[in-house]
C-alpha cells in the first residue's frame, strides 16, 4: 500500500476493475465505475456549495447506496464525513450537528413516518453552521436555495468540472468524527483519519483474507464505526457490499441466499437472532466463509453454534480504535477463537494498565486494556481535556475495558470498569438516561442498570423511586424517552422501589439492583 488516502486506492480498484459491482442495494446495483462517477458528480456539486478541505458534513442515512457515495465524495475533497443515527431523537440530532459544526446534512426525506423535512427545517434555522441539506428519496417536492435533492445535485455535478482527489496528509487529515457516549453520557466526536480507518480496515481485511470476489452483507448500521469499518475493508478489497437498509433476520437471510454472500459481519445479536429465524435451518448459507462478531461480550456457545455454519472471527474493539483492535485467526489454537477475542492487529499494541496507579503491567495481569496504534484517534472533537485524559504518557488509548493478555499475545476481555450498557451492540450511558428520567414530575430519584439477556446480550432497565402519592406506570415512563433518544435507547424494562441500596459514601449499588432485577426475570 503506498498510500492511506481512501479516494486515491478507491481510484486504484475503478481502474482495476471498472466493470465489477460494487454496491447491490435493493433492486438497484452498480459497478466501481458506477459509483467512481456518481462520487465524482457528488463533489463537484458540493464543491460549487463551498463544501471545501476540512469541512465537517453530517450524513444521516439508513444503509442506501447513497451512503457510500456521499463518503467517497467527501473523501475526495477532503472534508469530513459525520456519519449520524437517522434514529435519533430532535435533540440528539440537534447537538451532535451543533457540536460537529456541521455545515451541510445528508438524510433520507422519510423515515418511519417522520418527515425530515419539516425536521430541518427546524433545524436550520436554529443552527447558523447549517447552511445546507441534500434529501433522498423520490417525492417531488419544492425546494428553497438552502435545501437540494440528492439525485438532483448529482446530474447536476456531472456537468461541472471534474473534481481531483485533494493532497492531504493521510496522518493528520480526518475522514470520520463518529459520535459515543462518554462516561458523562455526552456524546464525544471521536476524530478518525484517513490513516487510522484505512490502515485498521487493511489489516483486518488481511486477516479474514477478503479478495476482490468476496460479497460481503453489510446490515451493521453504517452510521457506526463497524459500519464504516465494513465498507471501506469491501472496497479496500474490491468486493461487492450487499446493503441490507435494516436488519431484520429473515431478510438478510433472503439477501444471504440470493446474492450468494461469502461474508456476513454482525453484532452478537444479529447472529443470535439469525437462529433463532424459523426458516434458519432450511436456509442454504453454503456460500458463507467468514466474518467478524464483535460489538458485546461473545460467549463461548455462541461462537461454537455460529460457526457451523460460518467460520466468523471474533473481534474485539471501539469507535475510538478505528475500530479492531484485537482478532481471532484461521490458525489459532480452536479454544483460544472460543475464549479469547484474540490477538492484536500488524502495528497494534496492547498492554494492560494497573486500574490503582496507572502503571503499565506486562502479560497475566489483570488491568484496563490500553492500545497503542496507528488506528487510535487523534482525540475527541473540541474536548482537548477529555482527550488528555484518555491516554497514559506512554500514549496508550485507555479503553476502560478490564482484560487480562497472556504470553502469546491472546486477550481475555473480562468485563468493563465502566457502567456502559451493551444492548445489542450499542453502547448506552446510564446517566444519560437517568438525567432525563429525573425531569419527570413523577419521578424522585432514578438508576439505570443493565440487565442480561440470551438475545440482546443486555436490557435495559431504569429503577425508579417515585415522588410521593405520585400515580404513574412503566409504559407511561418509557413513553416519556420517546423523541429524546433514539429507539435502542429507550428502557426495556421499569421497576419501583422504595428506597435504593446505597455504599457508604452515599453511592447506588448498581450491581446489587441488578442483582435484584436479573432474579426477578429468572422467577418469571
Amino acid at each position: 500500500m503506498t498510500t492511506y488516502r481512501l479516494a486515491d486506492l478507491f481510484a486504484q480498484r475503478v481502474k482495476q476493475h471498472p466493470d465489477r459491482e460494487c454496491l447491490v442495494c435493493g433492486a438497484r446495483r452498480f459497478t466501481y465505475g458506477q459509483v467512481d462517477t456518481a462520487a465524482e458528480a457528488l463533489a463537484a456539486a458540493l464543491r460549487d456549495l463551498g463544501i471545501e478541505v476540512g469541512d465537517r458534513v453530517a450524513v444521516e442515512l439508513p444503509n442506501q447506496s447513497e451512503w457510500v457515495v456521499a463518503m467517497l465524495a467527501l473523501a475526495r475533497l477532503g472534508a469530513v464525513l459525520v456519519p449520524l443515527s437517522p434514529y435519533l431523537g430532535y435533540r440528539e440530532l440537534k447537538y451532535q450537528l451543533r457540536h460537529a459544526e456541521a455545515s451541510l446534512a445528508v438524510a433520507v426525506e422519510s423515515l418511519g413516518g417522520l418527515d425530515q423535512v419539516e425536521v430541518f427545517d427546524e433545524l436550520i434555522a436554529e443552527l447558523p453552521d447549517l447552511q445546507y441539506l441534500i434529501l433522498v428519496g423520490q417525492q417531488d417536492f419544492w425546494y428553497d436555495d438552502r435545501i437540494f435533492q440528492f439525485d438532483e445535485l448529482v446530474q447536476r455535478g456531472k456537468r461541472r468540472q471534474q473534481v481531483e482527489p485533494v493532497d492531504l496528509d493521510p496522518e493528520s487529515s480526518p475522514l470520520a468524527i463518529l459520535y459515543t457516549s462518554g462516561t458523562t453520557g455526552k456524546p464525544k466526536g471521536v476524530v478518525l483519519t484517513h490513516r487510522n480507518l484505512v490502515r485498521d480496515a487493511w489489516a483486518t481485511a488481511e486477516v479474514l483474507g477478503l479478495t476482490e470476489a468476496d460479497r460481503v452483507l453489510a446490515a451493521v448500521p453504517l452510521f457506526t464505526i463497524f459500519g464504516v469499518h465494513v465498507v471501506v475493508m469491501t472496497l479496500l478489497a474490491g468486493g461487492t457490499l450487499v446493503l441490507s437498509e435494516e436488519f431484520d433476520p429473515a431478510g438478510s437471510l433472503d439477501l444471504i441466499e440470493a446474492e450468494q454472500v461469502t461474508v456476513c459481519h454482525g453484532v452478537t445479536t444479529m447472529f443470535e437472532l439469525f437462529m433463532r429465524e424459523r426458516s434458519f435451518r432450511s436456509r442454504r448459507l453454503s456460500t458463507l466463509r467468514t466474518g467478524i462478531v464483535a460489538g458485546s461480550p461473545v460467549s463461548e456457545d455462541l461462537v461454537r453454534r455460529i460457526r457451523e455454519w460460518c467460520n466468523i472471527q471474533v473481534a474485539y474493539g471501539l469507535t475510538e480504535t478505528g475500530p479492531t483492535v484485537t482478532i481471532t485467526r484461521e490458525e489459532d489454537p480452536p479454544e483460544l477463537r472460543e475464549t479469547t477475542v484474540g490477538r492484536a492487529l500488524d502495528g497494534v499494541e496492547v498492554k494492560v494498565v494497573d486500574v490503582k496507579t496507572g502503571e503499565l503491567h506486562g502479560p497475566e495481569a489483570v488491568g484496563e486494556l490500553a492500545v497503542r496504534g496507528a488506528n487510535v484517534m487523534t482525540g475527541y472533537y473540541r474536548m482537548p481535556t477529555e482527550t488528555r485524559r484518555s491516554f497514559t504518557e506512554e500514549g496508550f488509548f485507555l479503553t476502560g475495558d478490564l482484560a487480562i493478555i497472556d504470553e502469546a499475545g491472546y486477550v481475555t476481555v473480562l468485563g468493563r470498569r465502566s457502567e456502559v450498557i451493551i444492548r445489542g451492540g450499542y453502547n448506552i450511558f446510564p446517566r444519560e438516561l437517568e438525567d432525563i428520567l429525573r425531569t419527570h414530575p413523577a419521578v424522585d430519584d432514578v438508576c439505570a442498570i443493565g440487565v442480561p439477556n440470551p438475545i440482546l446480550g443486555e436490557l435495559i432497565c431504569v429503577c425508579v423511586i417515585p415522588v410521593e402519592g405520585a400515580i404513574v406506570t412503566g409504559d407511561e415512563l418509557r413513553e416519556f424517552f420517546h423523541d429524546q433518544v433514539a429507539d435502542y435507547k429507550i428502557p426495556d424494562l421499569v421497576r419501583f422501589f422504595d428506597t435504593f441500596p446505597l455504599t457508604g459514601s452515599g453511592k447506588v449499588k448498581r450491581r446489587e439492583l441488578a442483582q435484584v432485577v436479573g432474579m426477578e426475570l429468572s422467577a418469571t
